[in-house]
């Protein structure tokens, strides 16, 4: 018998155990393509001086050295490395085998360093700063991502996680202003987004609305509203946009390991609760009762409704659950990170956050990887800009999206979603 390549499912055509595989020639296509960028960028145009990487704060217990790269020999080793694996993939798809998703990941790693390598030459680039910077900026599309993946694993296309995320920041905002508890602020936001979500499935599920329609006119909806009610209400009266934010909470012992350890354990209850959304949304989806009936009426809500699961109330009260984890991302932006409410402030995270949905297949820890990737692409440009790195402004502004567009249409190619996912549920 013949496997197909799992490379991000490349299509098979077969009759019993037999299948015929069609080799797919898009990621050795883009890895030759980013080989031959880091050719000419970092050999042909590449920068004399060192790049230093420092790893640690002066506040941390455990010091690390800071670690200096000679600019022009480390971005020729490491162009090397990245054409000897792109000869590899060349080489697997030629034989039908399996790209791992690591020798991918592994291309992008080196690929990095080396452009950092590059970028900084004659600077040093502030790790801790990056990395912390990059959880920080992922927090919103990590609740978002979690919202879309149960929402469209239960047949539902959440377009609205954009208008889910502002409502969860603007109401977060309002109530915890009022009560001076950035708690209640925080259930508040879970409510507004779930508030949102109400309506997509009420249109979508109920009256079979189409469900990108709906999603769309929700995210206008909810951006005219909120810009109003803050030009009208909150610019006029900085009582009611004046947030308490939450603290940062040190977890013994484990925020001193070096790295990480800052990065992931000094951080607020929301970053925390992040952690056990992850945890609890893969382990629900795959291991529980729950997610079984969830999963079910995504892939063939015929079958779930012959065993006596109700499709309606499922994806109905499933969607809700989404819009409520999306809203607690909202409320990240006005209790955890900025402080205060302002216009339009998730910047289009809703859409990003869709695209980790799609780059994670509908998986929540592949979501959450992708979302960190797109919050890491969003710090970079920061990063860079602080260090005077020779890269053009405009192309900073550019490369989170650029990375979306890439990991998207470069590195997923074929990915099938749930079979039902779109599409109405008539009962018979």
């Amino acid at each position: 018998m013949t496997t197909a390549t799992e490379h991000n499912h490349p299509d098979t055509v077969g009759l019993g155990l037999q299948k015929t595989v069609i080799k797919s020639w898009k990621v050795p296509i883009a890895l030759g393509v980013f080989t031959i960028i880091a050719l000419v960028l970092f050999v042909v145009f590449g920068r004399e001086g060192v790049s230093t990487f420092r790893l640690s704060t002066e506040t941390d217990v455990i010091q690390l050295p800071a670690i200096p790269f000679p600019t022009t020999s480390t971005d020729i080793v490491l162009t090397i490395v990245l054409a000897i694996l792109t000869v590899l993939v060349v080489i697997l798809v030629q034989q039908g085998r399996r790209i791992s998703l690591w020798l991918v990941s592994g291309f992008a790693l080196v690929f990095l360093v080396a452009f950092l390598v590059w970028a900084s030459a004659g600077a040093t680039i502030p790790v801790y700063g990056l990395l912390i910077g990059t959880l920080g900026l992922s927090i919103p599309l990590i609740f978002g991502a979690l919202g879309g993946v149960i929402s469209e694993r239960v047949g539902v296309v959440n377009v609205a996680i954009e208008g889910q995320l502002l409502a969860g920041a603007f109401v977060s905002a309002v109530v915890a202003s009022v009560t001076g508890s950035p708690y209640i602020g925080l259930l508040a936001a879970m409510v507004a987004g779930t508030l949102v979500s109400f309506v997509l499935a009420a249109f979508s599920i109920k009256y079979l609305v189409d469900q990108v329609i709906v999603g769309v006119v929700l995210n206008v909806l909810v951006t005219g509203l909120t810009s109003f009610l803050y030009s009208q209400v909150l610019a006029n009266n900085e009582a009611l946009n004046s947030p308490p934010r939450f603290d940062r909470i040190d977890i013994p012992v484990l925020s001193e390991i070096p790295i990480l350890g800052p990065v992931l354990f000094r951080q607020t209850i929301v970053v925390y609760l992040m952690y056990v959304a992850v945890a609890a949304v893969y382990f629900g989806l795959f291991h529980t009762r729950w997610g079984l009936r969830l999963r079910s009426v995504g892939e063939h809500p015929q079958a779930a409704d012959t065993v006596g699961i109700n499709v309606t109330g499922t994806r109905f009260w499933n969607v809700s659950l989404a819009g409520a984890i999306a809203g607690l991302g909202g409320a990240y932006f006005t209790l955890g990170s900025v402080g205060a409410f302002g216009k339009e402030m998730t910047a289009g995270a809703g859409f990003i956050a869709l695209a980790a949905v799609i780059f994670g297949r509908w998986d929540p820890i592949r979501a959450t990887l992708a979302a960190l990737l797109f919050g890491f692409a969003t710090n970079l440009q920061n990063v860079l800009g602080v260090i005077g790195s020779p890269v053009p402004s405009e192309f900073l502004l550019m490369l989170p999206y650029v990375v979306t567009i890439f990991a998207v249409a470069g590195l997923v190619g074929y990915s099938r979603g749930p079979a039902a996912s779109g599409k109405p549920y008539i009962k018979a």
